[in-house]
């Protein structure tokens, strides 16, 4: 009795001992991120612009998915405010409803108070914020730069990349020098900044290019992640899953799958249709409760302004006919008409008007533009 006993209590002295070097091979094994928002933002008085929330939540459920610990830093620490967002969005609904990330979230690390040596990586959040507090924030551009020297890896999104525009390494040389970069371009900036660009001291895609960087873009707002050694960049919010899953691959983690958002998952699609996918518009139409209609017909209307070759005004039309029925919206109407007008299609202009003046008879925008096509 005795002899089992003592063998029972050497097997489970043996247990213990490998649940402790499980527990600690996991410790050390866990992966640890930092992730950067704006302190700029402020809704009440003299209303400034914050971080991206949705961006904030994209990333951190990535990052959480794959086990990886988060922290939260901001220039001033604290409290830091976000942009409006919709809070019902199941991603943000799913971060707001955790308390653990929410309270590092409402009391903020300063950037200032950060150890390089506890990180393995850095995501920088986007948001107009950023183009304001994160570029001048000198704590930010050490972390930055520290964390890059030690093996780790930088990622940023959206106007994130503005907190590397000055960044430097040891050698004097600029972090995105001669690195591919990409971030908010021009072209989004001047469809979608216009209530802040002329506040800012420049434009994202500009100086990233002038700091060297090799700037690469898709169409707008469409994913586009751009991945040099330890430097990955996105292009807007639609980048955000994707900067943050190639972040995942460079901790040396493989990621988890995950659902994409509806609207990732729509523009998607869109992307395909213009890279001259002649499925894609069939897909969009033919399964419309799996995908954003409206956003495919709002994309349409804005690639439409950037549209200078008939294969764009092809595509931005399409993009607008797939959504024209669910919107039902007379100036996406008139769009719709004066693009197939520009096309050579009178026959299927002049139907669009009159469908419009149908629903809307006296509407004067339709009621000229038939008078001008039967002269």
């Amino acid at each position: 009795m005795n002899m089992l006993k003592v063998k029972l209590s050497k097997l489970l002295t043996v247990a213990l001992l490998l649940c402790l070097t499980a527990l600690v091979n996991a410790t050390e094994q866990t992966k640890k991120v930092v992730m950067i928002v704006s302190s700029y933002g402020q809704q009440q008085g003299e209303e400034k612009p914050g971080y991206e929330f949705d961006e904030f939540a994209k990333a951190y459920l990535v990052f959480n998915a794959n086990g990886i610990a988060v922290d939260v830093a901001s220039p001033a620490g604290g409290m830091a405010e976000a942009d409006k967002y919709d809070p019902s969005k199941p991603y943000n609904a799913k971060v707001l409803a955790n308390s653990e990330i929410m309270a590092k979230l409402s009391d903020t690390l300063a950037t200032s108070a950060l150890d390089p040596n506890d990180y393995d990586g850095i995501f920088i959040v986007g948001g107009k914020g950023a183009m304001f507090d994160l570029p001048k924030d000198e704590a930010l551009k050490s972390i930055i730069a520290d964390i890059y020297h030690q093996q780790g890896t930088v990622a940023a999104v959206c106007h994130g990349p503005a907190a590397l525009v000055d960044v430097k390494l040891n050698d004097g040389s600029y972090l995105v020098a001669n690195k591919m970069v990409n971030g908010f371009t021009n072209d989004e900036e001047t469809l979608f900044g216009k209530k802040w660009l002329n506040q800012f001291d420049f434009m994202l895609e500009d100086k990233l290019i002038e700091r060297g960087g090799k700037f690469q873009s898709s169409e707008i707002m469409l994913s586009h992640v751009a991945v040099d050694e330890r430097l990955i960049t996105g292009q807007n919010p639609t980048s955000t899953v994707d900067v943050a899953t190639e972040l995942v691959k460079k901790l040396g983690l493989t990621p988890v799958a995950t659902k994409p958002d509806t609207d990732d998952k729509t523009l998607a699609v869109v992307a395909r249709l213009l890279a001259g996918d002649k499925t894609a518009a069939n897909e969009l139409a033919s399964n419309r409760q799996q995908y954003h209609i409206a956003l495919v017909g709002m994309y349409g209307f804005y690639y439409l302004k950037l549209a200078d070759s008939n294969v764009e005004y092809e595509n931005a039309l399409t993009l607008m006919l797939v959504a024209q029925d669910e919107l039902k919206n007379p100036v996406l109407d008139m769009q719709i008409a004066k693009t197939q007008q520009k096309l050579g299609q009178e026959h299927e202009a002049r139907s669009t008007l009159e469908q419009l003046l149908a629903r809307k008879p006296d509407y004067a925008p339709a009621v000229d533009m038939l008078k001008t096509m039967s002269l």
